[in-house]
């Protein structure tokens, strides 16, 4: 079970399929909520620099320091903006543990390739699609390829692994594409971190069950609506998870 605390304009909030004009504040003090979400049990925190995702380039990034140092030695993940090697230098010398790439890595798959091979296993790759396609520029543009068509390219680099988002249930209490979960976690042959819709706690019993032959394809399942507003507890999830 990974939390997630999206960041604009300095607030903990959430979208809704991806748009900026439709967004929710949970909380005025992120990092306060990074250290509740410690203390609910969470092993692993999912950070996203929505500003940045827009921008280009991280618009929270001494914020996300705060939140990192407050985490301690709980690993921390960021997306958002990232698109160069000096803001994953940065973020690693902060003490950020994985790196997100999307918009860069689906522009530019040598990039990808050369920061895979750079820094291994700190790369995640960030693979957001829309019925199934993938989308870029905080999910604002249709890159022209299918996210399994992508990942068929992917299959060999030291990453860490890929947070598959579907866009279409991102953030509407609608339940996970765990089908299109397994799909791409098996065309990869790499851990996906699933994303977009983690509702309740049978949401993750259907993920668990689908990738029982395959448990090593599964690294966890990021969610942030629902821990907000309370259809889903953090220890309650991470508990099923261990069963």
């Amino acid at each position: 079970m990974i939390p997630a605390i999206d960041l604009k304009d300095g607030q903990c909030v959430r979208l809704r399929q991806g748009r900026m004009d439709d967004s929710t504040i949970f909380s005025n003090d992120p990092v306060a909520m990074a250290a509740h979400w410690k203390a609910q049990g969470a092993r692993r925190l999912h950070i996203v620099d929505l500003d940045g995702a827009f921008a280009g380039v991280p618009r929270n990034g001494e914020l996300i320091r705060d939140m990192v140092a407050v985490m301690g030695d709980v690993p921390v993940q960021v997306g958002g903006g990232i698109r160069s090697e000096e803001i994953i230098e940065a973020y690693l010398a902060a003490g950020v543990q994985g790196l997100i790439l999307g918009t860069r890595a689906v522009n530019e798959p040598d990039f990808l390739s050369t920061m895979a091979i750079a820094h291994p296993h700190k790369i995640i790759l960030g693979l957001d699609a829309r019925g199934g396609m993938v989308a870029t520029e905080g999910w604002d543009k249709d890159a022209g390829i299918s996210a399994l068509d992508f990942v068929q390219n992917v299959r060999e680099l030291p990453l860490a692994g890929i947070v598959y988002t579907d866009i279409d249930r991102d953030g509407m209490m609608q339940g996970l594409n765990v089908e299109a979960t397994l799909g791409l976690a098996k065309a990869a042959q790499l851990p996906v971190i699933a994303s977009g819709g983690v509702t309740e706690l049978a949401d993750l019993k259907a993920l668990k069950a689908a990738f029982a032959a395959t448990p090593e394809l599964l690294f966890g399942a990021i969610t942030g609506r629902a821990i907000y507003e309370g259809t889903l507890d953090v220890a309650a999830g991470q508990k099923l998870l261990d069963a």
